[in-house]
């Protein structure tokens, strides 16, 4: 015998029930896949001291630039305490403020490469190589080298000749060697440098590279340039003065930051490094936030600790890249239940499949553009850009929520309300995607993709066209899609993240064209 079909009622319910599963599930299989531990061979450990590391000893609510300069010495004295547990030594940049160093480095047993910061203004140059000759003098047993300006040839503020006369200054003073720190290209653009010092120090960080080099292909090309440079200056010694990977940050064509990316180039340089036997320093031991102004959002995220001084995994044990990926889970999934609450009982039968896989949609793109902007705001202005897209996405979610479900009472009102101004949301998340395309398009270099800040918007209003203000959606439809193709250009079609907003960017062209044919078929 035949059972009896259910009815609509019990159809719609079971519907619902197994797309707010298989919504959940997707979402976690969304934060899972991004914060999963990763297994890697270990680089250090307590028993197995590093070489060196890069430390420069702000909060990460200070900066150089900070006005009065002030550091902390109990924070030295704590940071020297952590690296002792894995280095030999630490490389400084500057002299100033940093007077204490050799002090606390001789308490922790750590020895320190010591550097003069060297600039454009001959009183400072002067000052910080004066206070280097004097440091280095008074502490022989902890300084086991001086480092005579860093990049300062790259940033074309001094020139060859001049550098070399500082070099020459030191040398005569101090009775450890003496180097100068630059990206490997500039010791060849000036060959003047290479005799004034008793070892090369080289920046390899195939991430910046003007070709940057993807994680697969990074070990290799560093491999190469120290061969290169081990050869060609020989008898000379080499110092890998600078190399790492950064943790957090946008693509650079095949180069994608993340901490299980870093943890693979680190750990495969310790491995190269103790191989060959080379000299190095790594880059750096903690997160600098305020290099985030200068270099983009990737700056603030070389470290080996994250600015809190909490290990991000990079040497030893597994590594994630969002280790806090449970929180984002439970936020978003709160976040999807909410919207289902509030927007009632779907009207059709498509609405009980389609409204749980919205609002599963809707909240892993906005926990997406939370955990970025996490990372990569930098500003006030940039904060308040990112809130206002926070905000624009909630109300296209309620509008699109809401035209899935049987409206009455208070959500019928609110409905009617989103369709009298829903050609202005379409029109304002096309002016944020042209804003953002023009940017990437004319200055990409230290701009992220936002791809998941408008991902929603786009598909919504492509699926569900919404009538706008003729003029302005096709000049915006103009700009998002003339953009496509220069900016995929300008990042290479290797580049995922480029990928991503190219897509998006299409949908978005898309719904505001079809806003246009609709206000033609009116």
């Amino acid at each position: 015998m035949d059972r009896p079909m259910p009815s609509p009622t019990r159809l719609h319910l079971t519907l619902y029930l197994f797309a707010c599963l298989l919504a959940l599930i997707g979402l976690g299989a969304l934060w899972y896949g991004l914060g999963k531990p990763v297994q890697l061979p270990d680089a250090a450990s307590p028993t197995h001291k590093l070489q060196c590391a890069s430390y420069t000893p702000f909060d990460k609510d200070q900066s150089p630039f900070d006005q009065p300069f002030r550091l902390r010495p109990a924070r030295m004295d704590a940071d020297l305490a952590l690296l002792a547990e894995r280095f030999q030594c630490i490389r400084t940049y500057s002299m100033t403020g940093l007077e204490a160093i050799p002090l606390l480095a001789r308490k922790h047993g750590l020895k320190v490469m010591l550097g003069a910061w060297v600039n454009a203004n001959p009183v400072d140059t002067e000052k910080e190589v004066d206070l280097l000759i004097a440091t280095a003098n008074a502490y022989p047993d902890v300084v086991s080298a001086v480092i005579v300006g860093n990049e300062a040839l790259l940033r074309k503020e001094v020139t060859g000749a001049r550098l070399a006369e500082l070099i020459a200054k030191v040398k005569r003073q101090v009775t450890v060697p003496v180097t100068y720190a630059d990206v490997w290209e500039f010791w060849l653009q000036h060959p003047q440098v290479a005799p004034a010092v008793d070892f090369l120090t080289i920046h390899l960080l195939p991430y910046w590279e003007d070709d940057p080099r993807g994680i697969d292909d990074a070990l290799a090309h560093v491999a190469e340039v120290r061969r290169v440079f081990g050869t060609r200056f020989a008898p000379k010694g080499i110092l890998i003065g600078e190399t790492g990977w950064p943790s957090e940050g946008r693509q650079r064509e095949t180069a994608v930051p993340s901490r299980v990316n870093e943890a693979r180039f680190i750990r495969g340089f310790v491995s190269l490094a103790e191989q060959h036997g080379w000299q190095y320093n790594l880059i750096e031991a903690f997160d600098q936030p305020w290099k985030r102004a200068s270099e983009g959002a990737v700056g603030g995220y070389w470290g080996l600790y994250d600015a809190d001084r909490q290990d991000k995994g990079v040497l030893e044990g597994p590594v994630s890249n969002l280790p806090y990926w449970p929180q984002w889970l439970v936020a978003s999934a709160v976040l999807m239940l909410t919207v289902l609450l509030l927007a009632g009982r779907p009207a059709t039968t498509a609405g009980a499949v389609l409204l749980p896989l919205l609002a599963a949609f809707g909240a892993g793109c906005l926990g997406l553009w939370g955990e970025l902007m996490r990372s990569h705001a930098r500003f006030a202005g940039e904060w308040l850009w990112a809130a206002l897209l926070v905000g624009l996405n909630l109300l296209v979610l309620a509008h699109a929520a809401l035209a899935l479900v049987r409206a009455e009472g208070w959500r019928a009102r609110l409905f009617a309300w989103f369709e009298a101004r829903a050609g202005w949301l379409l029109l304002a998340a096309g002016f944020a995607a042209a804003v953002s395309m023009l940017a990437l398009v004319f200055d990409p270099r230290y701009r992220s993709f936002p791809s998941a800040a408008l991902a929603l918007p786009a598909v919504v209003y492509l699926l569900r066209p919404v009538l706008a203000r003729r003029a302005e959606a096709a000049l915006l439809a103009f700009i998002v899609g003339a953009g496509v193709a220069p900016q995929l250009y300008l990042e290479g079609l290797q580049n995922q993240q480029a990928w991503g907003w190219a897509v998006v960017s299409v949908l978005m062209t898309a719904a505001l064209w079809r806003s246009l044919r609709l206000r033609r078929a009116e």
